[in-house]
């Protein structure tokens, strides 16, 4: 007996990343999986008698999204104390949106602005001072990170985390001073982000209840821009299995709507050996189910090998034992048959680390576990070799479209024109998947990564490669979908819109393939489905959104500006502000005799960094 579709979705512009049917227009769903995938006349005849129908009304269905390397779970349990500035284009809007965030904040709890920005997207070009932000947050305590390289904390924050004239620069950062040696607030990463993790640490945390909440408000953030499924790199403060019961409770209580597979990033310098050793026998490779499974081990591996990109500073050199503790590890790994990924930002790292690599499969051949290295801005050629000899693969993420204007300041723009050099890696035939190495260095929005791939230019409109060194767009959006699964070693069963794999795939805002360049930037879902389930609708599909509780807190910055701020809000939250001036008798002489402008935008934030009423 043949089965027949429960769900279908018809009249679509339906990209299926298959090579054999590269375009339809419908897709049939049975269960959690695609049934049948073609034109109308053909899918509805796979159909139920009582299947529910979608009308796509000409929208553009692409696979779910798949980021390969993104910090999720610590992102999901911190997201609803976050004020993000991802996308913000102006410093002054940004300002503004920490004063109104700082005087709903209760004590004592902090405003953090928690990376996913540079100071490059802002007009001005600059970050905020630090007496812009104590003159917009007096009394309460705010933390700003800006990268990895930076974190600024206003007068009320450097009292709370106890940083005096006295205080000694902690290993691995720097505590800027003043001419008198007090504390200015600005907390500088040398040679790695420590600093900047231990200050975050100190601000106080939601409860589990929250963390749950927030968890599932990051996940609607994500699937609102097309995401389904993602590959969790660990991350620094982040302990097995501590921080993992709000994730692992999510997944029994069925309330996922992103698929994990998460690796483990070991947590104690010169610990790590014990911690691969402890995990590889109590937590079995590929545990869990379709939703939220073991993935294996990284990005850290050891912190002797551990390069940060802030190209602010001079590249690190890793010091000698780098190799004696990597081997050691490594073989762990290999003996146990735990797949693995590595951080390694510079080409001298990734030599070394290959040296060892090759070492360790000379005496335990690798034998098809799926091993990466993370990042790879200045990987050679000869490298390249070396990665497809070992049968290995490469993560890259859009860092370089927020920090590109520090790297070209350092290395020159010849050197920036191959950071990462992703074309000499396709024709090596290595494995190659994209993501975005969010939340905090760079955004989570899977566009701006796109849009990097296809344009070569940073978020601050820098065009650091020439076009035939960019991607098309088929291309680019290829390392989003089915080039991911060899990351989460889950080949073939999604990432593609074809019969048999799961059904996950999302309708956009607008056509990916015919909207102008600078337009990419701006995509999001107007519904996403993951496992055969609407976990996202928007526009006229927003009555099959679930629901989902309010963000927890009520103070939470969620609440208020949302996630990630689309272009339009900029220009949105400086006209509240003017109508309020209005409506207060301000500015009257400012707007009788204001020039008609080509865009109420521009006028609108002419206004926010210009007028009096925007005082701090």
């Amino acid at each position: 007996m043949d089965q027949k579709a429960s769900l279908v979705f018809i009249n679509g512009k339906i990209s299926t990343m298959n090579p054999t049917q590269q375009d339809a227009t419908a897709v049939a769903v049975l269960g959690d999986k695609i049934l049948s995938v073609g034109s109308d006349k053909d899918v509805m005849k796979n159909a139920a008698a009582d299947a529910k129908v979608v009308d796509l009304q000409g929208r553009r269905l692409i696979p779910g999204l798949i980021d390969s390397h993104i910090h999720v779970i610590r992102g999901g349990l911190n997201y609803n104390m976050e004020l993000r500035w991802d996308g913000v284009d102006s410093l002054a809007v940004a300002l503004r949106m920490l004063k109104e965030q700082a005087q709903r904040t209760p004590a004592p709890q902090w405003v953090r602005v928690v990376g996913g920005f540079t100071e490059f997207q802002f007009r001005e070009k600059r970050l905020p001072t630090i007496q812009e932000i104590n003159e917009a947050s007096p009394d309460t305590p705010v933390f700003i990170l800006h990268l990895y390289d930076r974190a600024l904390l206003n007068a009320a924050a450097v009292r709370v985390c106890g940083f005096t004239k006295d205080s000694p620069n902690p290993p691995g950062g720097e505590i800027q001073r003043d001419a008198n040696g007090n504390p200015t607030g600005i907390l500088i990463a040398k040679p790695n982000a420590l600093i900047l993790y231990s200050t975050l640490a100190k601000g106080p945390k939601l409860p589990v209840e929250y963390q749950k909440n927030s968890t599932q408000h990051f996940m609607r953030e994500l699937n609102r821009l097309g995401v389904t499924g993602v590959i969790d790199a660990g991350g620094g403060f982040q302990n097995y299995p501590d921080d993992y019961t709000v994730i692992d409770e999510l997944a029994k209580e069925k309330k996922l709507t992103l698929r994990i597979a998460y690796n483990l990033f070991t947590q104690k310098p010169k610990g790590e050996l014990a911690d691969f050793k402890n995990w590889t026998e109590t937590v079995k490779f590929g545990q869990g189910d379709d939703f939220y499974k073991h993935n294996g081990a990284g990005e850290m591996l050891v912190y002797s090998a551990a390069d940060f990109e802030d190209f602010r500073e001079p590249r690190p050199d890793m010091p000698e034992n780098m190799e004696e503790d990597l081997e050691a590890v490594v073989r762990v790994l290999v003996e146990r048959r735990w797949p693995f990924r590595m951080h390694a930002t510079y080409n001298e790292t990734i030599e070394r680390a290959l040296n060892v690599f090759e070492k360790v499969n000379r005496d335990m051949p690798f034998n098809g576990i799926h091993w990466f290295f993370d990042h790879a801005e200045t990987i050679s050629e000869k490298n390249i070799e070396r990665v497809k000899a070992l049968n290995g693969g490469i993560a890259v993420q859009h860092r370089m479209a927020y920090q590109g204007e520090y790297f070209v300041n350092r290395y020159g723009k010849e050197a920036a024109m191959r950071t990462p050099p992703v074309q000499e890696m396709l024709k090596a035939g290595v494995p190659v998947g994209a993501g975005t190495d969010a939340t905090r260095v760079a955004s989570y929005n899977p566009w701006m990564s796109l849009y990097w791939l296809t344009t070569g230019k940073t978020v601050g409109g820098l065009k650091m490669y020439p076009d035939e060194r960019c991607l098309d767009r088929a291309e680019a959006l290829k390392l989003w979908t089915m080039s991911n699964t060899w990351f989460s070693n889950e080949d073939g069963t999604r990432g593609q819109i074809v019969p048999g794999q799961l059904a996950d795939f999302v309708a956009l805002s607008a056509d990916y393939f015919t909207v102008p360049e600078e337009d990419i930037k701006d995509l999001q879902a107007v519904m996403t489905v993951v496992g055969g389930n609407v976990v996202y609708g928007a526009e006229e599909f927003k009555s099959l959104s679930p629901e989902i509780p309010a963000a927890m807190p009520d103070w939470s910055p969620v609440r208020t500006f949302g996630g990630y701020q689309e272009r339009s809000s900029a220009s949105k939250h400086a006209l509240a502000s003017i109508h309020n001036a209005f409506n207060h008798g301000c500015c009257g002489v400012h707007a009788q005799t204001k020039k008609v402008r080509s865009s109420l935008e521009e006028v609108a934030l002419d206004w926010s960094m210009g007028c009096s009423c925007w005082a701090f």
